[in-house]
């Protein structure tokens, strides 16, 4: 009887010592929903502030609406930044606690070329188009419209220079900016619609051009704390985003700081 009881005594000992240990874990544990587009950034950011910091920090990268959607559908994110205001507006639309949100960065929108191209350099709005780059068959490579932030700006500035019409049609409609971008890069598509920072991380596509700031919106990314009791490892993320290390980083891979 009394080795049973120690038994049973030294297993719920060790019961609780690993709930202890699995609670530790998962305080120090964030996972993080960000923007495909900031992958370059982030995957740097979360290498340095990992450095400093006994928290790990697992990144998820994809479209902002698909980011979106996974996280009002229960997906197990505690910070998450997106391309645009209208996500983040939205997560919050659909009963997603948000808290501590800024906007964290901006971009530019470019039209790029295979390295290899023969494409001259060419901002769009200038005098010849891009339907007339892209010949008669090519398509323009761009984010889903949809509901991809990178598709989404590109439909406004498209339909500010007065090409949407034309163009519509011809989309290679990708599932998130840097999809967009691998069809140019692969010389799938001869042309493509995305942000300046995502030419810049790449060595197998050249920007000819940035379009005209005033031909979309403001392209800002908004970051956010989720759920209603962060832990202090995602508050503690969430404010080094701000810090200057961060900043650094952000500028040093393109974006507006």
């Amino acid at each position: 009887m009394r080795g049973t009881r120690a038994q049973r005594l030294q297993g719920m000992l060790v019961a609780a010592l690993l709930t202890v240990a699995a609670s530790a874990s998962a305080e120090d544990r964030v996972e993080l929903f960000a923007a495909a587009s900031m992958t370059d950034a982030i995957d740097r950011m979360v290498a340095r502030f990992e450095a400093s910091h006994d928290v790990e920090v697992v990144p998820v990268y994809a479209a902002s609406s698909t980011l979106a959607r996974q996280i009002a559908n229960g997906a197990p994110a505690e910070v998450y930044i997106s391309a645009n205001v209208e996500w983040m507006d939205w997560l919050g639309e659909q009963g997603v606690a948000l808290t501590e949100r800024t906007d964290l960065v901006h971009n530019r929108l470019a039209l790029v070329a295979p390295a290899d191209s023969q494409q001259k350099p060419f901002a769009p709005g200038d005098d010849e188009t891009i339907a007339a780059r892209l010949g008669e068959d090519a398509r323009l490579a761009v984010g889903d419209p949809a509901h991809v932030p990178a598709g989404i700006y590109a439909r406004q500035a498209l339909q500010s220079l007065g090409e949407w019409e034309t163009l519509a049609p011809r989309l290679a409609r990708a599932a998130n900016v840097r999809a967009a971008l691998a069809l140019v890069e692969r010389g799938e598509a001869p042309l493509g619609v995305v942000y300046s920072t995502d030419a810049r991380a790449s060595d197998t596509v050249r920007q000819l051009g940035l379009f005209p700031s005033s031909s979309h919106a403001s392209i800002t990314y908004p970051v956010a704390v989720v759920g209603e009791r962060p832990s202090d490892a995602a508050l503690t993320l969430r404010r080094w985003l701000e810090s200057d290390d961060a900043m650094a980083i952000f500028r040093a891979e393109g974006f507006g700081t």
